[in-house]
């Protein structure tokens, strides 16, 4: 009988023990599903980025065609519906990486998932820290690098259009003393108004976990890019920005966040504050602004399509970047 009861006291040891371990992280799990409560707001930013994709062949061939184009960037500018949908974006694309998750469970477990909460929400910057938090950071500063390059790329053609309007034949109806400055400044004033549409088709690519800018590009292009790795060129003398550690961190923060609350409605509180970039917003605000004033000091159409280019289009890819430029 002696053995027996040896084996029990044995068994009894080792569950002890297995008791008093540290957590056991899962890395090889599977990255989850984006949690539906970000999934919405980061629609609009799909959205957004579906127009500057229909604006790289958008026709440029009337006053109507840069009005629209205007109408329709603007959109996004008002208030925190922009920022709010970028980080949300991005946030889903953190959490597709199971490590960085894991390391901040841990952190939960030993502390309590409460004050690991705190810590985060109250430090977003904090997030940046984890073990591997930085490949978490990797794809999403690869993902605004992306995104940014897009719109800057509509700019320049929007920009270039500017000057074959103010010389070419074909823009001789850009260079009529335009009219219609009260209204353009109307709209802009007004465009928080305006309804963004998110329809089925760009709802189901919220969640692919790419970068927004490629949700948009041709199939075989599309296929190619998620394929490798960002080609991100330098021309002499540049240096590739550092990112943000407090903007990226307020990203991985809402990723954590939204991956560790088992109370849905405390969640959504901590997310929501986590929303709001005041410097991005800020940065934002100044673009409406520039915007209505370079409307206000043309007098012709080709003008506008400059002042889309350089303010609706290349002042916000500054702002949404993953550098602090925009504080600058």
């Amino acid at each position: 009988m002696l053995v027996p009861f040896l084996s029990s006291l044995a068994l009894i040891a080792a569950v002890q023990d297995a008791n008093e371990e540290a957590p056991v992280l899962q890395l090889d799990a599977a990255p989850q599903e984006p949690v539906s409560a970000l999934v919405d707001t980061a629609g609009d930013y799909a959205a957004y980025h579906s127009v500057i994709a229909d604006l790289r062949d958008a026709p440029i061939g009337s006053a109507n065609d840069l009005d629209d184009a205007m109408d329709r960037l603007t959109a996004f500018y008002s208030d925190e519906r922009l920022v709010r949908a970028w980080i949300a974006y991005t946030a889903m694309i953190a959490a597709r990486h199971p490590e960085y998750l894991d390391d901040v469970r841990e952190l939960a477990d030993y502390y309590g998932p409460e004050a690991a909460m705190s810590g985060l929400m109250y430090d977003p910057a904090y997030a940046t820290s984890f073990t591997h938090a930085s490949d978490a950071q990797a794809s999403v500063v690869d993902a605004l690098d992306r995104d940014t390059a897009q719109i800057r790329e509509v700019s320049e053609r929007y920009r270039a259009a500017a000057y074959d309007l103010q010389t070419g034949n074909d823009g001789r109806w850009a260079r009529v003393r335009a009219r219609d400055r009260q209204d353009r400044l109307d709209a802009i004033t007004n465009a928080g108004e305006r309804e963004i549409s998110v329809d089925a088709e760009i709802a189901s690519r919220v969640t692919s976990g790419v970068a927004a800018s490629e949700l948009f590009q041709p199939a075989a292009a599309s296929s190619d890019a998620t394929a490798m790795t960002p080609q991100l060129s330098l021309t002499v003398g540049e240096t590739r920005s550092n990112p943000d550690r407090t903007r990226i961190g307020r990203i991985l923060s809402v990723a954590a966040l939204e991956d560790l609350s088992a109370d849905p409605q405390r969640s959504s509180e901590v997310i929501d504050a986590l929303l709001s970039d005041p410097v991005v917003e800020r940065c934002l605000a100044w673009v409406r602004l520039d915007l209505q004033q370079c409307v206000a000091a043309g007098h012709y159409k080709y003008e506008d399509s400059f002042c889309i280019a350089e303010h609706a289009l290349l002042d916000v890819s500054r702002c949404l970047g993953a550098s602090s430029q925009a504080s600058n």
